[in-house]
């Protein structure tokens, strides 16, 4: 049988595997490469992931959408994993701590020419022994700091994964307004055609008495027409915004389910802190912020790592079995030798005294990466304060917006309702009716702009302090 080396053998399996993945440069600047072969290469794995199914009868609330999404999301796994993954590099750091005790079998052969009288001998000898082999090291102080940088890194992976909720809290909520704010306006726009239409009655009715002209007839065509024009624009928006609330959820975009409407929804009065609380309270609870100070902590256990490597460390090494032999010696017969135990052991002092400035380097790496995360530190602290700031200037103004746009809606509708009734008996011109219809059209979506912006701008403070984390979702 033929045997190639196994260098042969790698070499043609890499030319094969070349053939069959390899690809060169496109051959042409002026069309794009065929990249159908390689696309076969590159399929995404299939992934199972949860799912919780969708009931298209059911009227979900807020929480039960932020619940699905917190376990459909992809990013909440990715976060999870990452903290699992952090728990296992504690786990390795603290396994330092203990001794390693490994089964090995040797088997060993040995040939050499010895000399002996006045000439050389040629002796071999076969050596098979199982033993147990121990390594401990019992004095090393840069073990203590690598396992308390295991455990900082373990506490930002947590807190990231925190922050990763937080933020699709937020996107959930964010989507859900921005969903009521389309369905209110496209109420808002059913009702502005219907009191089109209505006008365009009022004025057609009046043409045929006698009493209108057809221009004012073609003025209120127009003006019903523009209210359809807008209910269709208003009905492609919900239609984007239920898709968007669903991909916030991790669900189809095309899945059918309905959400608890705009006006089940209570507003508030005034917001419960001020915006000093606010700013304590983000600073306590933010699991970014939180994150960037695990993150420091890490980096003051790798200074102590790259300092405490200027000092010794001391390992206890050794191993214990049994051998047995077999020699043989040239024009001699070859002779077994009784099995015995085995041992060694060994108690080792290792000092670095010189490695070209590398300890110096890694503690200059070190202590710059120390300064560095106690920079972003106090970086993230400016950020919160500016971004609570200007929620909490943001939601005060939506409050005052909400209470305006409420009064302007109420006398809007008192001025159209009058409007009409004066038109019925003459007293105001049909342009008088639709201007004042017009104007009750902006109303009704100023007030539903108004309503869904000052939840979104009490959810963004809730975001920015940290209380989406600590409080319950309406």
């Amino acid at each position: 049988m033929l045997r190639f080396p196994r260098r042969t053998i790698m070499l043609g399996m890499l030319a094969a595997e070349s053939m069959v993945f390899g690809q060169s440069a496109p051959t042409v600047p002026n069309h794009p490469w065929d990249a159908s072969a390689a696309k076969q290469q590159l399929t995404p794995p299939q992934v199972t992931r949860p799912s919780v199914p969708i009931d298209p009868a059911k009227v979900y609330t807020l929480a039960e959408l932020v619940n699905i999404a917190e376990q459909n999301n992809p990013d909440t796994r990715v976060a999870w994993e990452n903290a699992k993954a952090r728990a296992g590099d504690l786990g390795i750091s603290k396994a330092t701590l203990y001794p390693t005790l490994a089964a090995a079998v040797v088997a060993s052969t040995f040939q050499a020419e010895i000399f002996f009288g006045n000439s050389f001998q040629r002796q071999t000898e076969y050596t098979y022994s199982p033993v147990f082999i121990l390594d401990y090291t019992i004095f090393d102080l840069g073990r203590s700091g690598e396992i308390s940088a295991s455990k900082s890194n373990l506490l930002a992976a947590n807190f990231q994964f925190n922050d990763t909720h937080r933020k699709i809290i937020f996107q959930v909520m964010q989507a859900y307004y921005k969903l009521l704010d389309t369905k209110g306006k496209e109420d808002a726009a059913r009702a502005n055609l219907k009191d089109a239409q209505t006008v365009q009655q009022a004025a057609e009715a009046r043409l045929q008495s006698g009493l209108g002209t057809l221009p004012d007839v073609l003025e209120t065509r127009s003006a019903a027409t523009f209210a359809d024009y807008n209910l269709q624009s208003a009905i492609g928006a919900t239609e984007i915004a239920h898709g968007d609330l669903a991909v916030s959820m991790g669900v189809d975009p095309a899945a059918q389910f309905q959400v608890e409407g705009l006006q089940n929804l209570k507003l508030p009065d005034g917001i419960a802190d001020t915006v000093e609380t606010s700013i304590d309270k983000a600073l306590s609870l933010r699991p970014d912020l939180m994150q960037q100070v695990a993150q420091l902590r890490a980096a003051d256990a790798g200074v102590n790592v790259a300092q405490k490597a200027y000092f010794p460390t001391i390992q206890v090494e050794g191993n214990v079995g049994i051998a047995r032999s077999y020699g043989v010696q040239i024009h001699l017969p070859g002779v077994y030798s009784p099995t015995g135990t085995t041992w060694f052991a060994a108690l080792s002092l290792h000092w670095t005294l010189f490695d070209g400035l590398a300890r110096e380097n890694r503690l200059a790496k070190a202590r710059a990466d120390q300064k560095q995360a106690a920079a972003n530190v106090e970086s993230i602290r400016n950020q919160i304060e500016n971004e609570v700031w200007s929620a909490y200037a943001t939601a005060r103004t939506a409050l005052r917006q909400q209470k305006a746009a409420t009064a302007l809606l109420e006398a809007t509708s008192e001025s159209y309702s009058a409007a009409v009734e004066s038109y019925h008996y003459g007293l105001r011109t049909q342009i008088d009716v639709v201007t004042a219809q017009r104007l009750l059209a902006d109303a009704r979506a100023a007030d539903v702009d108004a309503r869904t912006q000052l939840l979104t701008a009490l959810a963004s403070l809730a975001y920015q302090t940290g209380d989406l984390l600590h409080v319950k979702v309406p």
